[in-house]
């Protein structure tokens, strides 16, 4: 039976884990290149170990996996949070980098949708995904504006 997976695990990697990443990750790009070049490619990997045990691994698994190596290999802590997920205000606010006092305030102002169980908020990961994206929308275009002014005065940029 499969259980729940907690959406707060953390996984640190060790110095080990890093080395190991830096060599898997590679591969792992370079299985999903000739993958991608095979007209015949039906969105499955299989891995077979030395004593014949197999799997079947979905091509966009194989893609997280990459993902989750690259992040491995740069010691970056990685944790793995199902897009339907329910966050509390305090695990929202560390994913946008914001205090939960100002998270409070974008979910009370309506910039942000919100659940209440009881007495607590409650926001989707795609919420804060969206809202994430959008923020970095609004920054990018001031700074291309910023760039293209600084341009124009000739700064030097």
């Amino acid at each position: 039976m499969l259980t729940a997976t907690k959406y707060d695990q953390i996984y640190s990697p060790t110095d080990h884990d890093v080395d190991m990443a830096k060599t898997v990750a590679p591969v792992i790009s370079k299985i999903l290149g000739r993958y991608r070049q095979d007209p015949e490619f039906d969105q499955r990997v299989q891995f077979r170990d030395d004593i014949g045990e197999q799997v079947v691994l979905p091509a966009g698994a194989l893609e997280l996996l990459q993902n989750i190596m690259v992040q491995m290999a740069q010691g970056n802590a990685i944790t793995l949070v199902p897009i339907h997920a329910e966050l509390t205000t305090q695990q929202a606010a560390d994913i946008l980098n914001v205090s939960r006092p100002y998270l409070v305030k974008l979910l009370e102002s309506g910039e942000m949708s919100f659940t209440k169980k009881g007495t607590h908020r409650r926001v989707l990961f795609s919420e804060v995904q969206a809202y994430k994206a959008s923020i970095d929308a609004k920054r990018m275009e001031a700074l291309d504006a910023l760039t293209e002014q600084a341009q124009e005065l000739d700064m030097g940029y």
